[in-house]
């Protein structure tokens, strides 16, 4: 899922979009600042953006906090000569007491005065669920916006953005209402459903978004694409083939359930007396969780979030 290549980097759009937005939303004077370039260690991949608005604020972070504060001067100079500049820190950069704790090299692009129209649409595109990749003049500042990704042109800087990962989450229990309170925690755009109300009441009572589920059926306007992890944490067994059946049938680049081995089995078993085919039921994960045999809550909720972080960032289904 998340991958990075050696002419174009991909990330995924969760970390990137606040300082997009805040750029996308106002009119007010502003900079917009990208990592091009990094050598060695890093804190942030390239890619990674940052806005400095004309209020003084500062929308997102480059480094673990060596050079924002030196960064924001720049972008001032760079907002008053109208034209994209390019720094560089660490490594081989004429700022020799600016020191990046990794010891690497970073090479950051400022562009004053970034398109907001382009930005809107970028960040509409995402939010509805769909790729998109921005391209940066180097030299003019000027953006543009594509949806398939090629070679990057010219002078051209471009990044792809996937849309963020989200969790749509089955269950009932404390396991349900934990993993559910964890991943809205971390960030991570997340809904519970469950039959429970007193697991809903708990998951709501964390952040999280919650819906009643009247039937041991996948919602039909609930729609798991490529970026959608399913998991399900039910004891009740019974609730699972349906769900499973349709999750597997849908793009959700994870799908899993709680459960032992034998349940795993039987679950298995019953999916196949469904009519699901040996290729979908390879994709379904169980028991789940990168800690074996984890019976308390917060345990599980970590292995499992850590295991399908891990899936995401390797790619793999």
């Amino acid at each position: 899922m998340l991958t990075r290549t050696d002419t174009l980097p991909v990330l995924d759009f969760g970390p990137i979009r606040a300082p997009l937005a805040a750029l996308a939303e106002t009119d007010a004077p502003a900079v917009l600042a990208f990592i091009t370039g990094t050598e060695g260690p890093s804190y942030r991949p390239v890619g990674a953006a940052m806005a400095f608005l004309a209020d003084g604020r500062r929308v997102g972070s480059l480094s673990s906090g060596c050079i924002e504060a030196d960064l924001a001067l720049h972008a001032e100079a760079a907002l008053a000569d109208g034209r994209p500049m390019a720094v560089r820190y660490g490594r081989g950069s004429p700022y020799i007491d600016i020191e990046l704790p990794c010891g690497g090299g970073l090479d950051i692009l400022l562009v004053p005065e970034p398109d907001r129209a382009t930005l809107g649409e970028l960040v509409a595109t995402l939010d509805a669920r769909r790729p998109a990749r921005l391209e940066i003049d180097r030299q003019s500042g000027a953006l543009g916006l594509a949806r398939k990704t090629s070679d990057a042109r010219g002078d051209w800087f471009a990044v792809e953005f996937l849309p963020e990962l989200r969790f749509h989450i089955f269950g009932k229990g404390p396991e349900a209402s934990t993993f559910a309170g964890l991943a809205a925690a971390a960030g991570y755009p997340n809904l519970l459903l469950s039959p429970d109300r007193e697991t809903l009441a708990a998951a709501g009572a964390s952040g999280c978004h919650t819906r009643h589920l009247v039937s041991r059926a996948m919602p039909a306007d609930l729609a798991p694409d490529a970026w959608t992890a399913v998991v399900l944490f039910f004891h009740d067994h019974d609730w699972e083939p349906p769900i499973l059946k349709a999750a597997l049938a849908s793009e959700a680049f994870y799908i899993g359930a709680q459960g032992s081995r034998r349940a795993r089995d039987a679950r298995l078993a019953e999916l196949e007396a469904m009519g699901v085919g040996a290729g979908d039921l390879e994709r379904l994960r169980g028991p789940i969780g990168l800690v074996p045999s984890s019976r308390d809550a917060r345990t599980l909720a970590v292995s499992v979030l850590a295991e399908i972080l891990a899936v995401a960032k390797a790619g793999a289904p």
